[in-house]
């Protein structure tokens, strides 16, 4: 498998995406809105953007499943297989609003390995992409996680629950240690974004619960070929499929230090 070839095939397939998404913003109306559960948003945006990237993905590599947060294909995900992992449409809730923080994501990988990934930020016309040890990319400039080497001198990135809110207290008092031993927190609304901007040395780091694998794989895949750290919140490697992630270069220890402790 050509993995750069594919990158930049996928790269193609995830602009006309985003350029459906762009052409809609101009006349979406909040009266389009559903609601999946409490806070959760979706459109038809979501749904048709997630059905151009598999009819087109489909045909770039038909042995492959995929895993995709619409649901659009109907199949039961297997985990373990070659699968593309699409958020077609990832910060719905600032694109309904009108704030330009959203982008699409597509990765690859054969079980939990990573081995593609494409993010595009259509409002900023910036395509973050990279493949396994092929390096992480943003608009044809090699990218680098950042030399920060510690907390105190890091600016870091989250997202706040929306739903699940019994360990609310918790991450908030995280947050408020964070505040205290950073140069700042920010909180963008597109959990791929933030990865992205992480792998482009933006970013010193991230970390958020409740989220899925088509918020990271493309993500993490960046990172790490950008040459940063993706760990679990326990500082394992279950997050891909465990719901909760670390990023960062020089600082993520203390990072998986703070949140292991309070968390």
């Amino acid at each position: 498998m050509d993995l750069e070839l594919l990158t930049r095939q996928t790269i193609e397939i995830v602009k006309q995406a985003s350029a459906f998404i762009q052409r809609e913003a101009k006349s979406f109306s909040r009266e389009k809105i559903e609601y999946k559960e409490l806070n959760n948003l979706v459109s038809y945006v979501d749904k048709e953007a997630e059905k151009l990237l598999v009819a087109g993905l489909s045909q770039l590599l038909p042995e492959a499943s995929f895993i995709t947060e619409e649901g659009t294909t109907g199949m039961e995900p297997d985990p373990e297989a070659l699968n593309w992992i699409i958020d077609p449409l990832d910060g719905t809730t600032n694109f309904i609003h009108g704030i330009p923080v959203y982008c699409v994501s597509v990765g690859l990988a054969r079980g939990k390995q990573l081995l593609a990934g494409v993010i595009h930020e259509p409002s900023l016309d910036e395509i973050f992409y990279g493949w396994k040890d092929g390096g992480a990319w943003c608009n044809g400039v090699r990218m680098h996680v950042s030399k920060v080497p510690s907390l105190q001198e890091s600016l870091i990135a989250t997202g706040f629950p929306y739903y699940k809110f019994e360990k609310q207290k918790r991450y908030m008092y995280i947050l408020e240690l964070l505040m205290q031993k950073t140069h700042g927190i920010r909180r963008m609304g597109a959990a791929a974004v933030d990865l992205a901007y992480v792998a482009a040395g933006r970013f010193d780091g991230f970390y958020e619960y409740n989220l899925n694998s088509w918020d990271m794989a493309a993500g993490v895949l960046l990172i790490k070929e950008a040459g940063g750290t993706v760990t679990d919140f326990n500082g394992g490697d279950n997050y891909l499929f465990g719901g909760d992630i670390i990023a960062a270069s020089g600082g993520h220890a203390e990072l998986v230090a703070t949140i292991k402790e309070n968390f």
